[in-house]
């Protein structure tokens, strides 16, 4: 199954699955869409963003993604920050050939309002104790998602199966004929599908995050997608690429952005003291580095 979806390129592959399955793993997508997306109106994201601090009654998917980003909120010191909304609402990384900033007294009133402490669950009710905050499931949802998916497929009896949302890939098994997956490290900045390494997995998760996925230049600077909550800025430091191998695909991906936005040091540290999970960073020089020698890597 091939679709457009959390604007970008979605694909499951599974083996013995009929269309029906695939079918609902579409439906699934769909629903998750219109579940999660800031950018569609009447979504639950929506409705708490537009809630100016009143409670927002919402689905447990909602609810259990916006704890576990609370969750991530703390573990990264901040780093990784599920109200950055109000922040990103002020970059354009789509179209933006002219390298147009934001406004820089607008973006630091923007940062004010960053905080996802200011989050408060009670059960399946979402309050914002700042009227102003708003939230953006954008760097933990496909994660999150694509764990539903494999769910899914293992309930419905299939062994096989590897998940692709935009790069965010998570194998069900290994391969049909038993052998790993091999899912390839893309060279950053080098053309879509330029891979230098390939990391063999079965059952794994693969998320990778960096510098070159959404990203526009100016006067030699890059600016890409990946936002410092203390400053609303890019987060500048010594790296092009984070890739996080785990079991769940949502840990993968707030990992990922937040050993980004940690730097080569920090986030080393932060994954050798996580249990289950490697790390493969990717500096600015071109140099690989591995959070142990386990990883079974194969350089292209």
């Amino acid at each position: 199954m091939t679709g457009i979806y959390f604007d970008t390129v979605i694909q499951v592959e599974a083996w013995g699955a009929d269309q029906e399955i695939m079918d609902h793993c579409e439906d699934m997508c769909i629903y998750y869409e219109e579940l999660l997306s800031p950018t569609i109106d009447t979504s639950e994201v929506s409705k708490i963003n537009r809630s100016h601090g009143t409670p927002v009654t919402v689905s447990d998917d909602t609810a259990d993604l916006i704890r576990l980003g609370i969750e991530y909120g703390d573990l990264s010191g901040g780093k990784f920050d599920i109200t950055i909304a109000s922040a990103t609402d002020l970059w354009n990384f789509k179209d933006n050939s002219e390298g147009i900033l934001p406004d820089e007294e607008t973006l630091a009133e923007a940062v004010r309002h960053v905080d996802y402490r200011c989050i408060k669950t009670e059960g399946n009710t979402i309050t914002l104790t700042d009227p102003e905050a708003k939230i953006d499931l954008g760097g933990i949802a496909k994660g999150y998602i694509a764990d539903r998916l494999k769910e899914y497929l293992e309930s419905e009896g299939i062994e096989h199966a590897v998940i692709n949302l935009g790069g965010n890939m998570l194998a069900l098994g290994g391969r049909y004929d038993g052998s790993d997956f091999r899912i390839g490290i893309q060279k950053p900045f080098a053309e879509n599908g330029t891979v230098m390494a390939a990391v063999r997995v079965t059952d794994k998760s693969v998320v990778s995050s960096g510098d070159y996925e959404r990203y526009f230049e100016k006067d030699g600077v890059i600016y890409h997608h990946i936002l410092d909550p203390d400053t609303g800025y890019p987060v500048q430091n010594d790296l092009d690429q984070v890739t996080i191998i785990s079991d769940s695909s949502a840990d993968g991906d707030a990992l990922s952005t937040t050993c980004f936005a940690l730097g080569l040091e920090a986030g080393m540290e932060l994954i050798r003291n996580t249990e289950d999970v490697e790390a493969i960073f990717i500096t600015k020089g071109g140099e690989m580095h591995l959070s142990s020698d386990d990883i079974p890597l194969t350089e292209v």
